[in-house]
């Protein structure tokens, strides 16, 4: 592993670790739960604003459950399965069925559609010990997943909100535009040729709509409905898929979801699942390896280092600390019997992008002196530095 591999800025950063006891499942430490909560949180936040309404479902669940939807057929190699009792088990390997059970519980008519839902959920998938790679490939991970729930008509808006959201996403966090492709029905599916037409061409026409350039990926699809796949590619060039929209007609019905249409009759919904992210975790190796570590500001798990100068200035050091705290701002006091200098060095090396120097005169005069990672240094009055520095908080709001 080189220096800018992300499972070596992981280790440096002291952000998470994999042991050899635990293939494939993520030990996060401290610093990298926090990185891991504020990309959790930013995403909440946009999906609220759009509308969906967040969950949490089981991650033990019965493997008829999994019969029925079709995912132990397809995907039944690589569950973790088991029996409890006379009753066989399974770990979730995705959320989709769970949200249906959701869905399920209450009469829905056509009036309470779309009907959109989020969950973090934590997925497990035993893929094979060759395929392991660090945050990019993992047997334990989180998704940011969604499901809405829609009528035909409705789908082109929907896939348009998606992909608004996810470049939008993107964009903030620095990445250039990610590749898609429109990945076809496979040998394997469930459903009628008729209904894969519908959902290739309807699928394919909201894309464009929305502006897409895509290749095709024949035979690629889920086994339920075809995907439009968003990848980004890592500092070596590799192509990992992160984002993906998915058209579904078959697991509702499979699954028993209904709705009153207009007419009084019983329907189906078409089910839309999407991710922003896809793997949580993925996206925090791209993030770590496209910034070389040093993250933007407002993703830094630490995002300032109060360094006073000696012990005597510690008390002025706290209350600075405090007022950031205050402000949301994640600060974390340097204040080891090291030289100034020596902990200076070491905050910008663990990643964090400011220090707040404080000593006699800050104390006596209420400024702090930032020092940025990139060598800029300002003198501002502590109310004025904690002001700019929250501006800061948000991204797209000051560079890095």
């Amino acid at each position: 592993m080189d220096d800018l591999d992300h499972r070596s800025l992981g280790t440096r950063l002291d952000l998470w670790h994999i042991q050899e006891d635990a293939p494939g499942m993520v030990f996060w430490h401290s610093r990298g739960n926090t990185l891991y909560r504020v990309l959790e949180d930013y995403i909440r936040r946009k999906m609220r604003r759009l509308g969906y309404a967040e969950v949490r479902t089981p991650q033990l669940l019965p493997r008829d459950l999994w019969i029925q939807s079709g995912h132990w057929e397809k995907f039944g190699a690589h569950m973790f399965g088991f029996a409890d009792g006379e009753r066989a088990m399974a770990l979730k390997p995705m959320s989709c069925p769970c949200h249906v059970q959701i869905f399920n519980k209450g009469l829905r008519s056509w009036r309470d559609l779309p009907l959109r839902y989020a969950e973090f959920g934590i997925c497990h998938r035993d893929e094979p010990s060759g395929s392991l790679h660090g945050l990019m490939r993992t047997r334990g991970f989180e998704q940011d997943d969604a499901h809405v729930f829609c009528r035909e008509q409705d789908v082109p808006n929907e896939v348009a909100r998606f992909v608004a959201l996810l470049s939008e996403v993107y964009a903030e966090f620095g990445f250039p535009a990610p590749e898609v492709s429109l990945s076809t029905r496979p040998a394997a599916r469930a459903g009628s040729d008729e209904l894969w037409d519908w959902a290739e061409a309807t699928l394919a026409a909201a894309a464009r709509q929305c502006g897409l350039s895509y290749t095709i990926q024949p035979g690629e699809g889920a086994f339920y409905g075809p995907k439009l796949e968003f990848a980004l590619r890592d500092r070596l060039g590799r192509s990992w898929q992160c984002g993906t929209v998915q058209l579904d007609s078959v697991l509702p019905g499979r699954l028993n979801a209904s709705y009153v249409g207009p007419d009084g009759d019983r329907a189906n919904p078409v089910m839309i699942h999407h991710a922003v992210f896809g793997s949580i975790g993925r996206v925090i190796a791209m993030l770590l390896e496209h910034h070389a570590g040093a993250l933007p500001f407002w993703l830094s798990p630490d995002q300032v280092a109060v360094a006073p100068i000696s012990r005597d200035h510690s008390g002025y050091a706290v209350k600075v600390l405090d007022a950031l705290e205050a402000e949301g701002i994640r600060g974390v006091l340097f204040a080891s019997a090291d030289t100034l200098s020596r902990r200076i060095v070491a905050a910008h090396e663990a990643g964090i992008p400011v220090v707040a120097v404080v000593g006699q005169r800050e104390a006596q005069q209420g400024t702090v002196s930032l020092r940025e990672r990139a060598g800029a240094v300002s003198v501002l009055p502590l109310d004025d530095a904690v002001r700019a520095l929250r501006q800061r908080a948000c991204p797209g709001q000051v560079a890095d």
